[in-house]
């Protein structure tokens, strides 16, 4: 067996664990069920030999024993099959949790960086097929094992002879059983890679097919599907193609077993050296010892994918964690001074963004951060978040490094309204109180109507019951933003960071929700990233960012007064 899959059997092991007392429950099940079958064939033979013998009360005997052991089968594999199905689903259910619980613990630059359908295929797709090949393993290969070695201490006893032809061939089919479960492990592990392809790209044209209509690439999409789709088939139909080969082989190898045991047994019976009732025992014997081989090769291309799946998950779960911050200290409340002492920042390590940031922002100011696409506006912000953390320098809170404090503390003090809004599956009410749980239905009403978003409610069917799906079916990205305002507007934060805040929002809403804003700034520092130069002229201070770096800093008046990179910025917006 590979390195890596005992890895992967290794980690599978942690979580059997907790299933202890099931797992042995499943095993003597196991013993009882292959027990009575195996039973059944020497009763079986033994009945035979009554009728020869003339010994009617034996054959009675003998029938009803027959069917006291095919009941205690029946009710052995009953109570296993339930056992097995519990555990096997159980563990996969912990594995769902413990990868989306590691979801929610991982940096956010892993999850910027990688296809988010791939994620979901790990999390969902590869936990299945993890159950899956467990629930085979529990059931046939427990079962399978027993079974193989019980029939062949059985045949030792009947006639050893014949025993030993059954043993002398078994290594053949073990052999080609392990040579083939070798070569399709790396196959399973490419198909479950190219499946989590395909759920990212589906994903990913389902969240962007208004764009793809709109710019037509519905041909070259469909034939981007099909590479993928082609590719997921190759590596799919390769690792059907040798699994499938080990289920005839064996079939012929057991056959050989079979033939083998047919003629050494008949020679053996003519010779007078067992009966005709052993004769027939020592053939279902060899039919039952064979049986399991078969069973065994498909559990073992189940085991062989759900390894595969495995390694994907755990290699998932391995991905470095956001440092733990459950010990430290929440950030203390105060008055809302924000400094950033040389701080350089970097997405990739080959392109350097932020050089040395420094800024000094006291209590209740309101700052404007505006520069070019992608100059690093909304980079600053997400160092402030601690969404990223600098490669060097500080950023502090009230003479507290944001790096010693919770991140939830953090996070807390602040309200953010991002350009991008994210509604989730549930009630209007549920969304707007996401940053406060237990707000009064007066607390949320004056939200809304803050954010003009009150009519819009008033209007749908439920009110604020209405139900929202996460991509705000039926609602306007409009409405969407408004509804995302009515949350800051409802847990009235320490500090703000409105980052286009009023993007989608129609031109005399917008008016009055700065309105709003205005009100809700007061005495609050706040940060503001805005491209409409128009709507932060009052700010204290506007930072000009290019590149990385604050060229220019200032009020309106005075940047304007300068005839710079602001002054060139912001006439450009009103010239002619």
């Amino acid at each position: 067996m590979k390195r890596g899959n005992k890895d992967v059997l290794k980690r599978l092991m942690l979580y059997i664990r907790p299933y202890r007392v099931s797992l042995v429950i499943s095993i003597i099940t196991a013993f009882l069920s292959v027990a009575a079958t195996i039973a059944f064939p020497l009763l079986t033979g033994r009945a035979i030999d009554a009728i020869a013998d003339g010994e009617g009360r034996l054959f009675a005997s003998m029938v009803l024993a027959m069917a006291l052991s095919s009941l205690a089968a029946a009710v052995a594999q009953y109570v296993m099959n339930r056992v097995n199905n519990r555990m096997a689903y159980g563990i996969s259910r912990r594995i769902r949790s413990d990868a989306f619980s590691h979801l929610q613990r991982l940096p956010l630059s892993y999850i910027d960086s990688h296809p988010h359908g791939d994620i979901v295929s790990r999390i969902v797709s590869d936990a299945d097929q993890v159950s899956d090949g467990l629930l085979m393993g529990f059931t046939q290969l427990f079962t399978g094992v027993i079974t193989i070695i019980g029939t062949l201490i059985s045949m030792f006893l009947v006639n050893w002879i014949v025993a030993l032809v059954v043993l002398f061939v078994t290594p053949l089919s073990l052999f080609t059983a392990s040579f083939i479960a070798r070569k399709t492990f790396t196959l399973f592990y490419r198909q479950s890679e190219e499946r989590g392809r395909q759920t990212a790209f589906i994903s990913e044209m389902i969240a962007g097919a208004s764009t793809a209509a709109a710019y037509g690439r519905e041909e070259a999409n469909r034939i981007r599907f099909d590479e993928i789709n082609e590719s997921w088939a190759r590596y799919s139909l390769l690792a059907t193609f040798y699994s499938s080969l080990t289920n005839p082989v064996t079939r012929f190898v057991n056959s050989l077993v079979y033939m083998g045991v047919a003629l050494s047994g008949g020679i053996s019976a003519l010779m007078g050296m067992m009966s005709i009732g052993g004769l027939t025992s020592i053939l279902s014997y060899a039919s039952q010892y064979t049986k399991p081989f078969n069973e065994i090769s498909g559990v073992v291309t189940e085991l062989q994918n759900a390894l595969a799946s495995g390694a994907r998950i755990f290699a998932f779960l391995d991905e470095r964690e956001q440092s733990d911050d459950s010990a430290l200290p929440d950030l203390q409340a105060g008055e809302g001074q924000v400094t950033a002492e040389h701080v350089r920042f970097s997405y990739t390590p080959e392109k350097e963004l932020i050089r040395d940031f420094s800024l000094t922002v006291k209590p209740g100011m309101r700052v404007a951060i505006v520069g070019p696409t992608g100059s690093g506006k909304t980079t600053i912000i997400n160092l402030l978040m601690r969404f990223y953390d600098p490669q060097e320098g500080r950023i502090m809170i009230d003479g507290q490094d944001i790096s010693s404090v919770s991140r939830t503390s953090l996070r807390k003090s602040f309200g953010m309204v991002l350009q991008d809004t994210w509604l989730k599956n549930g009630t209007i009410r549920e969304n707007i109180t996401m940053g406060k749980s237990d707000a009064t239905e007066e607390e949320i009403r004056r939200a809304a109507k803050l954010s003009h978003i009150d009519s819009f409610i008033a209007s749908l069917p439920a009110g604020y019951d209405e139900v929202v799906t996460d991509d705000g079916d039926g609602i306007s990205a409009g409405q969407k933003q408004l509804l995302s305002i009515s949350r800051i507007m409802l847990s009235e934060p320490r500090m703000l960071i409105l980052d286009e805040a009023t993007s989608s929002i129609d031109t005399r809403t917008e008016m009055m929700i700065q309105e709003a804003f205005m009100r809700l700034m007061e005495g609050r520092t706040s940060f503001i990233v805005a491209h409409r130069l128009s709507t932060i002229q009052s700010a204290d201070l506007i930072l000009v960012v290019k590149d990385g770096d604050v060229i220019e800093s200032g009020t309106h008046r005075s940047l304007m007064e300068k005839g710079g990179f602001y002054a060139s910025m912001y006439m450009s917006q009103f010239s002619s």
